[in-house]
């Protein structure tokens, strides 16, 4: 198999790679430019077709094809975008409306699924298990996603929201969600959702970074009562994941995901709810920061 050509469109920007192989994580060349998303769909397109253009200028050659990594799902069954933070895409024929202007088939995937996948082959899975079947990769930041890996393959589903556990029910004082539901496992663990909590107790803005902070030297005890509540609902969160797919490996990413006591308490919150005596899943840190979304995609 020759070199694998990625793209992980982004709200703010694309990046492209082309990778030697899918066996070694050789980076040939890389690339990004602004998604400039305000001036509409097929500006975006453009920009794609840009990023390719410069890439084979840079080294030479044409790709065979291109994975690419989406902010929205691939409708299996409209073959239309749904899900888009980045809503001029929803509706969209993307994949087809690229492979009519780039002549090349296109493999594409959400980018949690990007992230599970490039952590799998070349990440935190890969490193602390070789042999790895099942990865579920993680994203909490702005937003709760996830992605599912089986052997080695994007698990996408049959309506295209496999791993969408951001959006299964938690609790109601998540209030209303962008979805239409209520409760959203989003609304409660994500950090403008905990930010927003925090804000209930104490009537302050302030970042999650510095609630964190807060948290650590116990000088706030509205962060403490933030923080706490976090680690309940990941543990009862992820916990149903767990029993649904029994991953031999987890990976946390999204900037949630870099607060420490998810890897301590965070875990035994889990054990409280997992449907097993004790618990042998593999909770990780990402190896790859915000690179998996782009290797990931050369993956597809």
């Amino acid at each position: 198999m020759g070199p694998l050509w990625g793209i992980d469109l982004g709200g703010t920007k694309i990046e492209g790679v082309i990778l030697e192989n899918s066996n070694e994580l050789n980076v040939i060349r890389r690339t990004r430019i602004p998604t400039e998303a305000h001036k509409g769909y097929a500006h975006i397109l453009k920009q794609i077709h840009r990023l390719t253009e410069v890439l084979s200028s840079e080294v030479g050659m044409l790709p065979e094809k291109i994975g690419i990594g989406t902010p929205g799902a691939l409708d299996p069954i409209t073959n239309t975008l749904k899900n888009a933070n980045t809503t001029c895409l929803n509706g969209q024929s993307f994949k087809q409306d690229l492979e009519d202007i780039l002549r090349i088939p296109i493999s594409m995937a959400n980018d949690a699924n990007c992230f599970a996948a490039a952590e799998a082959k070349f990440g935190a899975a890969k490193e602390a298990l070789p042999d790895a079947n099942v990865v579920f990769g993680v994203i909490m930041g702005t937003g709760v996603g996830g992605g599912v890996v089986v052997d080695g393959k994007v698990i996408n589903g049959r309506q295209g929201i496999a791993g969408e556990w951001g959006h299964n029910f938690l609790d109601d004082s998540g209030g209303d969600c962008y979805c239409g539901k209520v409760g959203c496992v989003e609304r409660i663990i994500s950090g403008p959702s905990l930010e927003r909590f925090y804000k209930s107790l104490s009537g302050n803005d302030l970042k999650l970074k510095e609630i964190v902070n807060r948290y650590q030297d116990k000088s706030d005890a509205h962060a403490v009562a933030t923080m706490e509540r976090l680690i309940h609902y990941f543990g009862k969160s992820l916990s149903s994941v767990i029993n649904m797919l029994d991953p031999d490996v987890i990976v946390l990413g999204g900037g949630v995901s870099n607060i420490d006591i998810l890897y301590d308490e965070g875990i035994e919150s889990i054990k409280k709810f997992v449907f097993n005596p004790r618990l042998d899943t593999i909770i990780l840190k990402p190896k790859l920061g915000d690179s998996a979304g782009v290797f990931g995609a050369a993956l597809l």
